[in-house]
């Protein structure tokens, strides 16, 4: 079986968020322990296993995705690798469309190399800031907000975008205060280099340090940022080291997220199901 690593949320290799991707030609996915077991022998952020479905249902195919440590609900990276793989390979054309745990989700891809996501929209539910937080990030905390079932993540926010780039968090006192993760999110210092708003993700439960691209996060950065800054269409800058682009359309109850991919690597996994 093919399998690829794909630079997700960049026009560039070594940018943005590597993501492997598996494509499956049966009707179904192998035993959920190999899956696991893939993932983890990837080493990446998320691992994406996708199989075609039965013409005519409301999704063409099916799309699991896994950390290495566990499956997650919600994934917009690997998402965009997926949909890239389908569309190099001759696989899909134009419009993917993917059942997942959040749901239906779609990409479409676009002439410039881009592809432009529709993921449901995350809830924000602001909640007093957890005892510790501040001490486990090491700097000031202006607001907190919980986020849907599907991310589980907490959205912190910093003073400003210096702040969220030399934040250097406690990971294991992180554990304690999300189902999935921490956000850390600032507005940009200066607009004028291309984005609206700026943040880090760090995933210590699910096993990632740090994510350098979270797509799914997006979906609540979105509502965040719209409420502050007045506008739907924004772009966030994510990351560390490594780092990408999100650009986002707030559409009431769904986020369109628009970003590049490009694959960096593929070759043959022997070990098969």
């Amino acid at each position: 079986m093919r399998i690829r690593i794909v630079d997700a949320f960049t026009d560039r290799p070594f940018a943005g968020n590597p993501a492997a991707v598996l494509v499956l030609d049966g009707d179904g996915f192998p035993d959920d322990t190999w899956l696991q077991r893939v993932a983890t022998e990837m080493n990446l952020s998320e691992t994406a296993f996708v199989h075609p479905l039965p013409p005519g249902g409301p999704a063409g195919w099916a799309l699991r995705w896994f950390t290495p440590a566990v499956e997650v609900d919600m994934c917009g990276h690997a998402t965009l690798a997926a949909a890239h793989v389908l569309a190099i390979t001759g696989r899909a054309r134009g419009t993917v469309t993917f059942t997942a745990r959040c749901g239906l989700l779609t990409a479409e891809a676009a002439g410039d190399g881009t592809y432009t996501m529709d993921f449901p929209t995350s809830s924000l539910t602001p909640v007093d800031t957890p005892k510790d937080i501040a001490d486990a990030l090491g700097t000031e905390v202006l607001t907190v907000h919980d986020t849907a079932e599907h991310i589980g993540d907490l959205v912190v926010e910093l003073r400003d975008e210096r702040t969220v780039r030399e934040v250097r968090p406690d990971l294991g006192a992180l554990r304690a205060y999300a189902r999935r993760g921490v956000i850390v999110t600032a507005a940009a210092e200066d607009p004028g280099h291309g984005y609206d708003f700026v943040s880090r993700g760090f995933f210590p439960a699910a096993g990632i340090d740090e994510d350098p691209v979270t797509g799914s996060a997006h979906t609540a950065l979105a509502p965040f940022w719209a409420a502050r800054l007045g506008r739907t269409d924004l772009t966030g800058l994510q990351g560390g080291a490594r780092q990408g682009l999100v650009r986002v359309r707030l559409r009431g109850e769904r986020t369109l997220l628009t970003g590049g991919a490009v694959t960096v690597l593929e070759g043959d996994l022997l070990a098969t199901p």
